[in-house]
């Protein structure tokens, strides 16, 4: 065995201290400095070589020391000595020490500087803000995401959103400038990390954050990260004592309990799929739907708010219908539960919120005409529509196909029909095990390429009510699969416009900006699906409560938005205000949100002739094809 010496120690305890940083290197250069300095200044003093002033007297120690200090410091001033050879001799040597170590301490300061600059450019350093939005992941939804976050923080004077991921930092920030240009008062701030470790999350501040979001990463196993980033954030040893306002995705159904163990009242789960597949199918079957889910959940438009109104405890959700002029009451936040279009005779309490829809929250003021101007001599009587079966087509394929029939078998009539057509080779085996389970549709599987003509024409000789458009996102990029979408809803609508065809299209974008291609096709509704849920988490990360809302309103067992004919509720070919519609509506339990005008797709305030929220005391004339939205569990 080697014996350790002291040349062993020293230089052991030299390597701890060198490997402790730029700090340390600069601590041994100082050291060495001086000791250098005092050496040869007791040198000098000690031999008797320091200059002789104008009395007569030697310098001492100190000011020897400082004319050493000075040489080891400026190589120049050697030059202006004068004294004996062994004098100039000993500042000769300090000089050339000088030049040494300070040759060293600039090397060692530049490496210190750019290992610094290194260390920023990683984001490693802890973000110091209070009350901002955490985003926790990184995905291609997420410039959607963060631009609903600018738009809803656009009336604040200061607003922040930091994002942790485990991703370059310099690289995030260029492509948010890339694709999200104007941040508008809000800050945007990067961190490289991962959303998964505790230490790592710490850096993003979640004790002083508003509210988190968390991602599902494209890659892996989403929800097994999802999930891991829950349990960091809620049982970090440096949690807050209040509770976390959080909000998920989730992919997988099945996942969903464990994420909501995990999460308990903490966190507000999103179901992706689930969502996406119930809105394509309430879409699909009604034209315009689209517009309106895109205006109340969009930041742009109306919205949907909570609020409490003292002056109308003791009365009936019925009287709240009419007690708004420029506000629509949809629903209840009542003993902390959420209902959707109640009974027309809840008794309102003191604590209750309304649940309304607004232009904004500074907006919602109770109405000053007394009585409301209603013609009830306009209002139809109240009568049912029989259900009459339907035929729908779905073109393409991915995961929520399966999914978007079973949803669809719960709103269409006995006796209808949906027939796919995709290019996937065990969509048969599929599509027979799922049709041994539904009760309303018979189903049918076709193997054919959606984007050929001759399929597409020999498709649309049996005529459809319903198109269904679905991304090839299971099996192509993200831009491919939407190039496919786009030559299918291209041919569609040559068809339609050739056979004189009327049909309603759903389609899905997986990316944003083919939305704009897309529109050239004049298709009556598009699901952009990173869209519509960058909509969903910022408004329940804005307010929690709207997570129950939106179960509800995408929840076939609850209420729900219809678009219903006019002719059901008020006269044709006459002038009347919304306040009268309204009216019709509550008569029959439901409330009265908007409406489509089919022929004033290019007046002002309409998109696609759709009108959420209009002023009560506003005059319409309603035609033949004209809708009335309502929310209705019929």
């Amino acid at each position: 065995m080697r014996k350790v010496t002291w040349q062993d120690r020293l230089r052991y305890q030299f390597d701890n201290t060198m490997s402790k940083g730029t700090t340390a290197l600069i601590g041994w250069l100082v050291v060495l400095s001086a000791l250098l300095i005092t050496i040869t200044s007791l040198i000098v003093v000690g031999a008797r070589l320091s200059p002789v002033r104008d009395d007569g007297s030697s310098a001492g120690f100190m000011e020897t020391a400082w004319i050493s200090l000075m040489r080891a410091m400026d190589s120049g001033a050697l030059g202006g000595d004068s004294g004996s050879f062994a004098f100039m001799t000993m500042m000769l040597i300090n000089t050339l020490g000088g030049i040494f170590l300070v040759s060293i301490l600039i090397g060692v300061l530049t490496s210190g500087v750019e290992g610094k600059i290194e260390e920023l450019r990683k984001g490693r350093s802890m973000v110091i803000e209070k009350g901002h939005t955490v985003i926790l992941g990184w995905s291609p939804q997420i410039f959607a995401l963060l631009s609903d976050l600018i738009e809803a923080n656009a009336n604040q004077q200061r607003s922040c959103i930091v994002i942790l991921a485990d991703k370059d930092k310099v690289e995030m920030e260029d492509e948010l400038r890339a694709k999200v240009r104007d941040t508008g008062r809000t800050h945007v701030v990067c961190r490289t990390g991962s959303p998964m470790e505790i230490s790592d999350l710490d850096i993003v501040n979640p004790q002083e954050a508003r509210s988190i979001i968390i991602l599902a990463p494209e890659e892996g196993n989403p929800d097994a990260q999802v999930i891991k980033s829950l349990l960091a954030l809620t049982n970090g040893p440096n949690r807050r004592a209040a509770p976390y306002h959080i909000v998920a995705e989730i992919r997988e159904a099945k996942n969903m309990e464990v994420a909501q163990m995990v999460g308990k009242k903490e966190v507000e789960l999103v179901l992706v799929g689930d969502l996406i597949s119930r809105i394509t199918v309430q879409t699909c079957r009604q034209s315009g739907l689209s517009v309106i889910y895109q205006e109340l959940l969009g930041f742009s438009g109306d919205e949907i708010y909570f609020r409490k109104e003292p002056a109308l405890a003791g009365k009936s959700f019925s009287e709240t219908i009419l007690a708004y002029e420029d506000t629509t009451v949809i629903g209840l936040l009542k003993d902390g539960q959420v209902r959707l279009c109640p009974p027309m005779s809840t008794e309102i309490a003191t604590d209750d919120q309304l649940i309304v829809i607004a232009k904004d929250d500074d907006a919602i003021r109770l109405s000053t005409l007394a009585p409301p101007p209603i013609e009830q001599s306009a209002i139809q009587a109240a009568h049912t529509r029989p259900a009459q079966p339907e035929r729908t087509l779905i073109l393409g394929w991915n995961q929520r196909v399966l999914s978007i029939i079973r949803e669809l078998d719960r709103y269409v009539a006995q006796g209808s029909e949906v027939h796919i057509v995709a290019e996937v080779d065990t969509g048969e085996a599929e599509i027979a095990k799922l049709a041994q389970s539904l009760t309303q549709q018979r189903i049918t599987f076709e193997n054919g390429d959606t984007t050929e003509r001759d399929t597409l024409d020999r498709l649309l000789a049996t005529p459809y009510e319903h198109i269904v458009v679905l991304s090839y996102s299971d099996l192509f990029s993200p831009q491919e699969a939407d190039a496919r979408t786009l030559v299918t809803l291209l041919h569609l609508r040559d068809l339609a416009a050739r056979t004189q065809q009327t049909f309603s299209i759903v389609s899905e974008m997986m990316d944003v900006r083919n939305r704009e291609l897309a529109e050239v096709t004049e298709a009556d509704d598009f699901i952009v699906s990173d869209t519509l849920v960058s909509h969903v988490l910022v408004q329940i990360s804005e307010n929690k409560h709207l997570a129950a809302v939106f179960v509800d309103l995408f929840d076939p067992a609850g209420a729900e938005l219809y678009l219903k004919p006019a002719e059901d509720y008020v006269k044709l070919g006459t002038p009347l205000t919304f306040y009268t519609v309204a009216e019709a509506a509550r008569q029959r339990g439901e409330v009265a949100v908007g409406y489509r005008l089919e022929n004033a797709t290019d007046q002002t305030g309409l998109t696609q002739g759709v009108r959420v929220n209009p002023p009560k005391n506003q005059s319409v004339t309603f035609a033949a094809e004209d809708r009335i939205i309502v929310l209705s569990e019929q």
